[in-house]
């Protein structure tokens, strides 16, 4: 039985493989792309463990990216992708002191993200002219800032840590014309990044109530670890 399966996976690796794009070279695609999940560690560097990894979420993230890609062998393709990410939800997540009391405040939390990746895919030998099925994996350099809005004050970056990490995906493209393609793509990835931000104001206005803001810098660390779903329109030339 095992014979037969490495027989098995070496025929299928050495299936003639049909040209990627018609005999086209390079793509560049324009996608949209919806990530199911990403979380906010607002306190990463506690001293209460429960503390620490308590993360608030966001889920359901939308957003835009493009891809080049070179056709280097019959099977093989390079390629390097870029996407621009913002998202922010309205939670409460600040304490305060007002009249002496602690509060609890909505703020609007958030994050952005610019990841660059690269990519060598390999083309399924089971692919035909018109559905082409391929796989991949890669290494990403992921560029982010931390956002949060009260009032008309906001947090501004001071610092932030370089963020490098892996990422797998596998997509299907259907061919209807030799220079068009319509390509579903599915990625797992797992980048997080560590944030240096402080207030841009000393104090600010909630509820009619003036409220004094921290200015010591502070940490916030990111991880956007939801399934990425990736819809984009073809040009092949």
């Amino acid at each position: 039985m095992k014979s037969r399966l490495i027989f098995s996976l070496i025929l299928l690796i050495n299936l003639p493989v049909l040209a990627q794009y018609n005999g086209k070279d390079f793509s560049l695609t324009v996608y949209g792309i919806y990530t199911t999940s990403a979380s906010i560690f607002l306190n990463p560097n506690a001293a209460d463990i429960v503390l620490r990894n308590k993360s608030f979420d966001i889920e359901n993230i939308f957003n835009p990216g493009i891809d080049v890609r070179f056709r280097v062998s019959e099977p093989l393709i390079l390629g390097v992708s870029t996407e621009y990410v913002k998202t922010t939800k309205t939670a409460p997540n600040l304490d305060a002191f007002i009249g002496g009391d602690v509060v609890t405040l909505d703020v609007e939390d958030g994050f952005r993200m610019i990841p660059i990746e690269f990519t060598a895919y390999y083309i399924i030998p089971f692919s035909t002219e018109e559905f082409k099925f391929l796989m991949g994996g890669g290494v990403g350099y992921y560029y982010g800032d931390f956002i949060r809005k009260i009032g008309d004050a906001e947090v501004i970056t001071i610092s932030h840590d370089n963020s490098i990490g892996i990422h797998v995906l596998t997509s299907v493209d259907y061919v209807p014309l030799n220079y068009l393609a319509i390509r579903f793509q599915m990625k797992f990835r797992d980048p997080q990044f560590t944030v240096t931000s402080r207030y841009n104001r000393e104090e600010v206005e909630y509820t009619g109530q003036p409220i004094s803001l921290p200015q010591e810098p502070f940490e916030t660390k990111i991880n956007m670890d939801g399934i990425t779903f990736m819809l984009g329109v073809v040009f092949q030339f």
